[in-house]
C-alpha cells in the first residue's frame, strides 16, 4: 500500500512540473489580416498570437463571458483601451512597427494574452 501512495506521489510531482515549467502555449501565427479572438471561460482563445511587424492586423474579439471583469481589453504598451460589449464583436485595429511581446488584458488582468511581433 505504502508503494502505491508514493507511485501516486511521483506522477503528482511530474504533472505539476510539465503543467507549471515544461508546457509551452499554443501560438497561432496569422496569415490572414483578422484574427478573430473568444473572450469566454475567463480567458482569450486564442491567448498568443504571432503577427509581423508592420503589417495591420485586426483582433476581433467576441466577448461571451458576462463577468464584469472580461468588459475591458487593454493594450497597456500599446496605449488601446476598448471596451468589449456581451455578444458583440469589437475589433481592435493595430500596425505595429517594433519586433517584441505585447500583453493585453482586461482590466482586473485576469484574462491575459501576448501579441508576439516578429
Amino acid at each position: 500500500m505504502v508503494w502505491l501512495v508514493n507511485i501516486a506521489g511521483i506522477v503528482l510531482l511530474i504533472f505539476i512540473i510539465w503543467w507549471f515549467w515544461l508546457s509551452r502555449p499554443d501560438i497561432v501565427r496569422s496569415s490572414s489580416s483578422i484574427i478573430n479572438i473568444k473572450v469566454a471561460d475567463g480567458k482569450y482563445v486564442p491567448a498568443y498570437i504571432e503577427i509581423a511587424k508592420g503589417k495591420e492586423v485586426t483582433l476581433r474579439f467576441q466577448r461571451t463571458d458576462p463577468s464584469p471583469c472580461a468588459e475591458i481589453v487593454r493594450f497597456d504598451d500599446l496605449g488601446v483601451r476598448m471596451e468589449l460589449p456581451l455578444n458583440e464583436p469589437r475589433d481592435v485595429h493595430l500596425c505595429i512597427e517594433s519586433a517584441g511581446q505585447y500583453g493585453f488584458s482586461c482590466d482586473m488582468k485576469m484574462y491575459q494574452g501576448t501579441l508576439i511581433v516578429k
